[in-house]
Parts: C-alpha cells; sequence; structure tokens
C-alpha cells in the first residue's frame, strides 16, 4: 500500500526579517526641508528597512499620538513589505519618550538627522544605546571654521553621514585626532525626488496643461523673463538682498525691458525669524514686479513654477545644502548660487586636471574662487565678506555674504543669453544631478544611504561599558565589566 503523503504547501517568504531603523527628524508628514528629505529617504528604503519615526514639531498638534503610514507608503512606492510609523513629539523628544518607543519597537539602530543641538538629551546617552545598537547622524553642519565644539557630537556617532563634500571634510578635521574608520565618514548628498520635480518637456503628459498655465501667469503678469526664489523667509536666506539685487538687474535695462521681467519669490511674506517682505519691495522696489506667494503651493505648481522660471537663484550666507538649487536643476533651470556650504557642490568646480574639486585640511572651500571653471548650468557668486557669527549653542560659524551687485551681474549674464542657450545649460545641469557622480537624485540618495548602513551593520561592534586604565604602563586595555 503506497503511503499518501500530507499536500506541500508553499510557504511565503516575502516577509524576510528587514533591520529596522527609528529615525529622529522633523515628523515625515510635515514641509520642513528636514521633513521632505526625510521622506524621501524612508519611502525610497521602506523595502529594505522598517521605520519607525519619533517625528518632532514644535508644538505639535498631535503630539503622543502614534500614526502608521505603512499603507500610504505602499501606495507610493508600489513595495509590498513595509512597516513605517510616527510618534509624533511636541518639540525635539526626551529619554522617557525614547526609552518608551525603543521597548516597544526594538529597532535594530538609530538614525538621528538635523542638527544635534536640539537632541543634546540624546547625546547624553549615547555610551547606553551604542552597547546595545549603532547610532547613525545625518549630518547638516555647513561652514567653517571647523566646529571643534561638535566634536562630542562627531565622537558619539558609529556612522556619519555628510550632505555636503565641505561637511565630510569638517567631520574628519574635527575627528583628526581621534580619526574614525572610513566606513563610519561618508558623501551622502540630499537627493530630490525625480518624480516631483522633472522637466516638462514637448512629450510630457503635463506638457500641456504647463503650457496653458504658464501662458495665462506669464499674461496676467505681462512679464516673459522670470527670476525665482523658493526659500523660507529667514535671515540667513537674505531675502532683502534678493530684492535689493534683482531691483540693481532690473535698473541695468531699458525700462520697456524691465517692465518685462518678474522677481517670483515663493516665500512667506511675513516671518518671526525674517523680515517684512511687501515692506521691503514697496521701500526699494516699487517700480519693478515682485510677487510673492505667500507660500502654501502645492508640489505641482512647484514643480511648475521651477519649469517657468529662466534662472533660480540661492545666495543664503551659510547653507548645509541648499534644496531649491538642486530641485531646480532636477527640471532643468540653470542657477545661480552663493559660493558658500553645499551650495558649492551643486556647481561642480574643477580643479586643474578636470576632476571635481576635492576638500582638505589645506583647501577646506572655494569660497574664495581658487577655481573658477564649474558646471554650465551654475554662475557662482562669491562672498565680499565673511563675518564670525555666533551664540552660546553655536559659538563660532562663518557668515558668508554676497554683494548684491555681483547678483544682479550674474543676473544679467543669464538675462543676455538667449533662450535656446540658456536652456541647453539647465539641461545640463538635469543630467549631471541624475547621473552617477552628483548622487543628486532620490534615488540614487537612497541607493548611498543604504550602502553607509549596511557597512554600518557589518562593521559596527558594540560600545564597552568600561575602559580599564593601566596608569602604571601608560596603556589602554579595554576589559567589559571592570570599573578601574
Amino acid at each position: 500500500m503506497k503511503l499518501k503523503l500530507p499536500k506541500l504547501q508553499k510557504v511565503d517568504s516575502s516577509r524576510v526579517k528587514k533591520k529596522k531603523i527609528l529615525l529622529l527628524s522633523d515628523d515625515l508628514r510635515m514641509h520642513s526641508g528636514i521633513a521632505n528629505v526625510s521622506r524621501d529617504f524612508v519611502y525610497g528604503t521602506a523595502d529594505k528597512y522598517d521605520w519607525v519615526q519619533l517625528g518632532a514639531a514644535i508644538k505639535h498638534p498631535q503630539e503622543n499620538q502614534i500614526f502608521d503610514l505603512s499603507n500610504e507608503v505602499k501606495k507610493k512606492t508600489n513595495f509590498e513589505d513595509v512597516y513605517v510609523k510616527v510618534y509624533a513629539s511636541s518639540g525635539y523628544g526626551n529619554p522617557n519618550k525614547l526609552n518608551e518607543i525603543i521597548s516597544r519597537e526594538r529597532p535594530d539602530a538609530i538614525l538621528h538627522f538635523t542638527d544635534p543641538r536640539f537632541w543634546g538629551w540624546l547625546y547624553n546617552m549615547e555610551h547606553d544605546i551604542r552597547q546595545s545598537i549603532p547610532l547613525m547622524y545625518l549630518n547638516i553642519w555647513d561652514d567653517l571654521p571647523y566646529p571643534h565644539w561638535n566634536e562630542p557630537f562627531y565622537e558619539s556617532c558609529d556612522l556619519i553621514m555628510n550632505i555636503s563634500r565641505q561637511t565630510q571634510n569638517i567631520v574628519k578635521n574635527v575627528l583628526r585626532k581621534h580619526p574614525k574608520p572610513d566606513w563610519a565618514v561618508q558623501w551622502v548628498p540630499h537627493g530630490i525626488n525625480e518624480k516631483e520635480f522633472y522637466p516638462i518637456t514637448e512629450l510630457h503628459p503635463q506638457y500641456n496643461e504647463f503650457k496653458e498655465y504658464e501662458k495665462t501667469w506669464k499674461s496676467k503678469n505681462d512679464v516673459d523673463f522670470v527670476v525665482y526664489w523658493n526659500n523660507r523667509n529667514i535671515r540667513r536666506k537674505q531675502p532683502g538682498d534678493v530684492v535689493l539685487a534683482y531691483k540693481n538687474f532690473c535698473d541695468k535695462l531699458p525700462k520697456e525691458k524691465a517692465d518685462k521681467c518678474c522677481l517670483l519669490m515663493n516665500t512667506q511674506v511675513k516671518d518671526e525669524n525674517g523680515t517684512d517682505l511687501k515692506a521691503v519691495v514697496k521701500a526699494l522696489c516699487p517700480m519693478y514686479k515682485v510677487e510673492i506667494t505667500n507660500g502654501g503651493v502645492d508640489l505641482k505648481t512647484l514643480n511648475f513654477f521651477y519649469n517657468m522660471a529662466d534662472v533660480t537663484l540661492n545666495i543664503a550666507s551659510n547653507e548645509g545644502f541648499g534644496l531649491s538649487g538642486a530641485e531646480s536643476l532636477m527640471t532643468g533651470t540653470p542657477i545661480i548660487n552663493n559660493t558658500t556650504g553645499g551650495l558649492q557642490d551643486q556647481m561642480r568646480f574643477e580643479d586643474d586636471k578636470g576632476d571635481w574639486i576635492e576638500f582638505s585640511t589645506e583647501f577646506p572651500s572655494n569660497h574664495d574662487g581658487t577655481y573658477k571653471k564649474h558646471g554650465n548650468w551654475a554662475k557662482p557668486v562669491y562672498p565680499s565678506n565673511r563675518s564670525l557669527q555666533g551664540s552660546p549653542m553655536t559659538p563660532y560659524i562663518f557668515d558668508d555674504r554676497v554683494d548684491f551687485r555681483d547678483v544682479a551681474n550674474a543676473i544679467k549674464e543669464w538675462y543676455d543669453m538667449d533662450k535656446e542657450s540658456r536652456d541647453a545649460c539647465g539641461m545640463a545641469g538635469h543630467d549631471w544631478v541624475m547621473g552617477d557622480e552628483s548622487l543628486m537624485s532620490a534615488s540614487k540618495m537612497c541607493k548611498r544611504m543604504i550602502e553607509c548602513i549596511e557597512g554600518c551593520f557589518k562593521n559596527w561592534t558594540p560600545k564597552k561599558r568600561f575602559t580599564l586604565y593601566n596608569i602604571k604602563k601608560e596603556s589602554q586595555i579595554e576589559q567589559p565589566g571592570v570599573i578601574a
């Protein structure tokens, strides 16, 4: 008699246990720069990692609530296996809240993304955290002099990913006395979501809709040349100087041509950390066209603005990365940048061999124009002065201010170029930010971040609980569980 075997069941192996990462940053659902980038890399790596976030916001309206975003992320990404949760926090959290989330979610690592000064309590806990799981940091520090007072933060991290090449050099120099291994200090630039920012060419499905929008907007304002500025209205972004530079540019043109130009500012009219832009425009530039959106523009319209613009400018006095410049290039629109911080990366300055410049102890910045050759999609403006700013929390940082007349001249250079040539420069910038050298698309950022995080998981070892010092031999011996 033949033995009848039970029918074999197919095992579903799709749910492979993934590493879970606890992210500390601005709530994914917000519209800050930190939140936007956080959302891009969480969504873009949700097939590789499970994500839990302590989502911060000043005076969070949903404090202490938990939000499961898994289904939303599935719809956006088409990933099958997704786990994304947000624990809403008013302010920047605290040890009790962190311990509660760790106890509930059991993460395999913590990733912190924003200014470490706001999360000082986290770094006071690093000794306990790093006995069990690695502490990772996406570093946004943007300018010189080398912030040696940040050394305790850098020392407390197992992996430091840096948003600009200058930022990476800053970390290496601050840690020169106690260098970390190469795998632990990496360059991971912000990636712009190519599904949200893109050139609208003749073959694009939105082309007719966009051209109608552009025609209506330009006819309404009676303009044919648009200078675009997309930033928050805060002092560091220099909104007043933008208006002054635009006025100076228009002064260089015959009135009939100046009347056909417009400065489009996607920002808040007023901000307690900035200025009253209506008052600034009325005082400095009442004779020329300046349009202010007062913020709140949806992503589709934002992409339309970039595509409609002839040039985008960013003259912030210090800038870790500068999302607006990279967004502009992603849409094929050329840029004017202050030569400071991460803004330098977007212009791709070349050394004497034609290679993208590298920063070092001897050459920490190109702010003074040591190298002039750059991508044809950009016109750099070099700081006319450097002042040293400081506070108790940030004792010193350079404030790189450009001369508004230099900005006006850069706008004029783009204006004097025929539209076909100008568009060709912008598309060269698009091709570059989408490529393997810049890594400035969201897909490239996610791939690069995975490489760095996996390197950390592979190389990381738990921090020893205690260290034994043998004073007589003047040597150091690590020995877990022993106090000298």
